[in-house]
């Protein structure tokens, strides 16, 4: 799986340029990427939304042809031939990490064990862990954003989820040097 370092992020995108160049030859850019960036501007942070490989796989438990599945490593996979676009998929990821794209769906399948986002991340805010297993989906993720949220609202509440808990680090850390220096 991928994850994701909130702390080490600059918002810089080069995982989505890497990501949609990947996968999308000449088609450059957020809209064909299968991670997205978030900014939390009153937080102040940047948090990439990418699949997190849960265990609960809402994604594929509600796709009504079975044109989702898990590859060997966790990923999901997406057969084009026998997907009809319905959008299920997107409903269900409580994180919006799945979006439809001219009726496909956008979701990480790891490029194949060589994920592009993480190669093209300078600041060391994505990583590569090849052998994890048994994920359970975050548990600061509401079950009610499997209602009516947008994709964009799901993505947004989850970065500003990753990015709270972040910024509640940095105070700890600032109130722990400030007592240190008494």
């Amino acid at each position: 799986m991928i994850r994701v370092d909130p702390e080490l992020c600059s918002g810089c995108r080069r995982c989505e340029v890497a990501c949609s160049s990947g996968h999308f030859k000449g088609m450059i850019g957020r809209l064909f990427s299968r991670v997205q960036v978030v900014k939390v501007e009153e937080i102040g942070a940047d948090v990439p939304v990418i699949c997190q490989q849960c265990r609960e796989r809402y994604c594929v438990d509600v796709c009504p042809v079975q044109a989702l599945r898990i590859g060997d490593r966790g990923e999901v996979l997406v057969d084009m031939k026998t997907c009809t676009g319905c959008g299920q998929c997107e409903k269900a990821c409580p994180i919006g990490a799945i979006r439809l794209v001219d009726q496909h769906p956008l979701v990480c399948d790891l490029c194949g064990d060589s994920p592009r986002c993480v190669d093209a991340c300078t600041m060391g805010a994505l990583s590569f862990e090849p052998e994890t297993s048994d994920v359970v989906l975050l548990t600061e993720v509401d079950s009610a954003l499997l209602g009516e949220k947008t994709t964009q609202e799901k993505a947004y509440f989850y970065g500003i989820t990753m990015a709270e808990t972040l910024r509640k680090a940095w105070v700890a850390n600032v109130a722990t040097d400030r007592d240190s220096d008494r």
